[in-house]
């Protein structure tokens, strides 16, 4: 496989994100325990930038981005609930955890500040151990719920790259599934983009019941956008669950169709010119890159992206719902 090939894939999951220290913005009017939360953050690899009170904190995050607000309640000008109001009203900080620092500990005022938006607390007086907690909680997650697809619930491209690194440090066998819906732009342009979320929801519950279906070892689904979905799995695992996963999904999208174009078995697209193009029903292309002790193992997880995603196009290369499994060798081996 050519170097141009793996480069152009790559593409569809995007450059490997640079690794930085989180930032996190701690807003607090008492410059000691500012200090103290800002030392202790920073001894355990954290970056921090602070702030005197609310007003200062959004002067501040005009030019930085922090990951996480740790916000004290009571301070002049602006205090933290207020701060917290402001901070999700506007688009760019609206998804920013905030965790409230606050000598208060009656439920009410624990409601007052969840109803603004808070995520966590820490009641003072608090120690190093409870505030690395809650902040490395509360970090961990924002990221996860960042990485989820809001339409199917499924983790998105960067879990996907952590996953397949975790299955290369393992050593062991895997399969990497690259599975999209074929003909799902005349769905859309047909239907509307409602009608084609159907399709795509469709596909996660098919994918949901076939790993159910199949058993351990455990199985990892992402949905990496639009209609594309990845899998991950043993090799031995990769026919029952791309056969189950297709025939539930066919059979799925029918009842998505109009009767009229299901009975007909294609649907009617225009074109520019007014055209009607017959279009037929959707089908599934699934692309497998696999490593095996006999085939080839991976050291790069796009790499590995960049074969299925190859496999794929291959797949949709051929009429119906296809799999195409990649079974070349390494090329270090003396039969290749």
């Amino acid at each position: 496989m050519s170097t141009g090939v793996v480069r152009d894939e790559v593409d569809e999951f995007g450059p490997e994100p640079e690794e930085r220290p989180d930032l996190i913005l701690v807003v607090d009017d008492d410059q000691d325990i500012a200090g103290f939360v800002e030392f202790n953050l920073k001894v355990h690899g954290y970056d921090v930038i602070r702030a005197k009170d609310g007003e200062d904190a959004l002067e501040i995050m005009q030019d930085n981005r922090p990951d996480l607000a740790v916000v004290d309640w009571m301070m002049p000008r602006m205090d933290g609930v207020e701060l917290t109001r402001r901070l999700r009203a506007e688009p760019l900080t609206s998804a920013l955890p905030v965790i409230m620092l606050t000598a208060k500990s009656m439920t009410v005022d624990k409601v007052v500040g969840l109803t603004a938006g808070v995520d966590d607390y820490l009641v003072k007086p608090f120690d190093t151990a409870e505030l690395l907690a809650r902040v490395t909680s509360t970090l961990r997650r924002n990221k996860e719920f960042r990485e989820v697809s809001p339409l199917t619930g499924l983790p998105g491209n960067a879990r996907v790259r952590r996953e397949i690194a975790d299955r290369m440090k393992a050593g062991g066998e895997y399969s990497v599934g690259y599975i999209d819906i074929d003909r799902f732009k005349s769905v859309n342009d047909v239907y509307g983009f409602d009608r084609g979320d159907e399709f795509i929801t469709a596909l996660a519950r098919s994918l949901h019941k076939a790993v159910t279906s199949v058993g351990p070892p455990s199985i990892f689904v992402g949905h990496i956008g639009g209609d594309d979905f990845v899998f991950i799995c043993h090799p031995d695992q990769v026919l029952p669950l791309t056969k189950k996963s297709v025939t539930d999904f066919e059979q799925a999208a029918d009842q998505l169709y109009d009767a009229s174009d299901a009975e007909r078995g294609y649907i009617e697209v225009p074109d520019r010119r007014g055209n009607k193009n017959r279009a037929a029903l959707v089908t599934l292309s699934i692309g497998v890159a696999q490593a095996t002790v006999e085939g080839r193992m991976f050291t790069d997880p796009r790499v590995v992206i960049a074969v299925a995603s190859e496999m794929k196009k291959v797949a949709k290369s051929q009429p119906g719902s296809y799999v195409a499994i990649d079974r070349r060798r390494s090329p270090a081996d003396p039969d290749e």
